[in-house]
């Protein structure tokens, strides 16, 4: 690996930065600078690489563990998302609401999402990632009572709006968390996680749903709402075990702090005082009283950005805008609709079929995140675009024939339906997982919290837009017509992974150095 551009790194880090350096400390950190390797590790790591720089390559407990806990605040979206695709039929029919105000309260939870993750970044670097999981749980727990406990649209949107708020700062932080408390050879997997919680969410969300389906219509979508509470308490009290990002304490100069939290998650001393030498080189600044709470990171990213500043957010945005337009949530969110449409009426079959759909993305998720350093980030997304966009062409095919057929043959019912968990599958193997993993380790890490946050809020932008037009789309039309832009999507996002990403690591390797990691 070449030698970092110095100049190029100099001028990403504002002048104000080094006038607020702590001198007295500035010796420890040249003795930690000496003891960084000759040739840092890029963060992906390639097939078959030698591990012996960063640890053996198994897990570490520590981290494990720290990871599982961060990423269980993930839980609390996927179980909104699974409840509600069952928790919208009983709603609309206790409140007697129309199908463009379903698609407005399914919705307005991923746009308020947006203002959270935006706020997110900022609010993480200044109080701390651990801290920002507890605000994050803390909010969806508010948002939770207040749909449980609804007597009308109005007050339940004021909920879904609460909990939106506290969805954003989630999706957020916990990949964020995630990969700076994560060792680089476990990383991938480990920033994967906070996926494979969605959809172990999405999962509880569908048994939910089978199991409360026989409650009365005025009670069972209560209920299915108002138990998102009860992981909201149980992640909020579960945090407080959990060390704070080394990353940040390095920002904020607790070097000492930082060093005791490597040293539980490192193998050896030795690799916990490498990492930390390339976090206090990476975050270019020194120890001190002098805090940084973000200042000026937004400048960098929108107003200034370097060259290759630029092509991480067209790569980061660009991979996040794909995630959403693929149609997935809307997919999770509507399948009762579309199984019914399909032709399955009764109403247990239709959430036993999702109960089916839920275990087919939580098993294929964790597979993806095995494999994720083993094979490396690019192919598997690649892979799971063009698995997605070929299943999606058999949802069109089977509920084309469905649309203009006067009868409804069992073989077009099973066409859609495989269609449909092929599709999610695919979706858990490359866009799902890889998304997070790739947006968190992507900025370098001065950017990471707030350009994560802006990568975040397009998501959630995109999402919420598809979820609140789906049903309006497809009323008019049947769903073959309705899966032909997804496709396209899948085939784009195609192209933008081959360009982009291709030789992401090598740009980034060349520019950057150790700077990302």
């Amino acid at each position: 690996m070449q030698e970092p551009d110095k100049s190029l790194h100099d001028r990403l880090i504002p002048k104000s930065e080094s006038s607020r350096r702590d001198r007295k400390d500035e010796g420890k950190q040249e003795e930690l600078l000496k003891k960084r390797p000759d040739k840092v590790r890029f963060q992906e790591n390639e097939p078959g690489s030698d591990s012996a720089a960063h640890g053996s390559g198994w897990f570490n407990g520590y981290a494990l563990a720290g990871a599982i806990l961060a990423s269980t605040n993930s839980v609390l979206l996927g179980y909104d998302i699974g409840v509600m695709s069952g928790a919208a039929m009983f709603i609309k029919e206790d409140l007697k609401i129309t199908s463009t105000q379903v698609e407005i309260l399914v919705g307005s939870l991923n746009v308020v999402s947006l203002f959270g993750s935006l706020a997110s970044g900022r609010t993480s670097d200044w109080i701390g990632r651990r801290w920002t999981i507890v605000l994050a749980a803390s909010t969806f727990f508010v948002g939770a009572i207040l749909m449980g406990l609804a007597p009308s649209f109005l007050f339940l949107m004021a909920g879904r709006v609460v909990a939106g708020v506290g969805v954003g700062f989630s999706l957020m932080i916990a990949p964020v968390y995630v990969a700076e408390l994560s060792p680089a050879m476990t990383r991938g997997f480990l920033s994967s996680l906070p996926e494979v919680f969605i959809n172990m969410g999405i999962l509880l969300g569908y048994i939910s749903n089978y199991a409360l389906s026989g409650l009365p219509p005025d009670v069972n979508w209560r209920v299915m709402l108002g138990l998102a509470a009860l992981p909201a308490v149980t992640i909020g009290l579960g945090v407080m075990a959990m060390p704070e990002s080394p990353r940040w304490l390095v920002l904020e100069g607790r070097l000492e702090e930082a060093r005791q939290v490597l040293v539980r998650t490192s193998e050896t001393e030795e690799e916990a005082e490498l990492r930390l030498g390339e976090m206090v080189n990476a975050a270019s600044v020194n120890p001190g009283p002098a805090h940084w709470n973000g200042q000026g990171v937004w400048r960098e990213l929108l107003w200034s950005p370097a060259r290759p500043i630029k092509r991480i957010l067209v790569a980061a945005i660009g991979v996040n805008f794909f995630m959403q337009a693929s149609g997935n949530d809307a997919v999770v969110y509507y399948s009762p609709e579309m199984f019914r449409d399909a032709g399955i009426s009764d109403r247990r079959q239709l959430m036993g079929v999702t109960v089916i759909m839920g275990f087919a993305k939580t098993f294929f998720v964790f597979i993806s995140a095995l494999f994720l350093d083993r094979f490396g980030r690019r192919p598997l997304l690649l892979l799971g675009s063009a698995g997605m966009a070929l299943s999606l062409a058999g949802l069109g095919m089977g509920s084309a024939f469905l649309g203009s057929s006067g009868s409804k043959p069992a073989w077009a019912i099973a066409l859609c339906v495989v269609a449909l968990c092929v599709d999610v599958s695919f979706f858990s193997i490359g866009l799902g997982p890889i998304t997070w993993v790739y947006s968190s380790e992507v900025f370098p890490t001065r950017l990471r919290a707030q350009g994560m946050s802006l990568a975040i809020a397009v998501n959630r932008l995109v999402s919420g837009a598809v979820a609140m037009s789906f049903l309006s789309i497809s009323r008019d039309n049947v769903w073959g017509d309705v899966s032909c832009p997804c496709r396209g999507n899948g085939a784009c996002d195609c192209v933008l992974l081959f360009l982009l990403a291709r030789d992401e690591r090598q740009e980034l390797r060349r520019d950057w150095g150790f700077v990302c990691g």
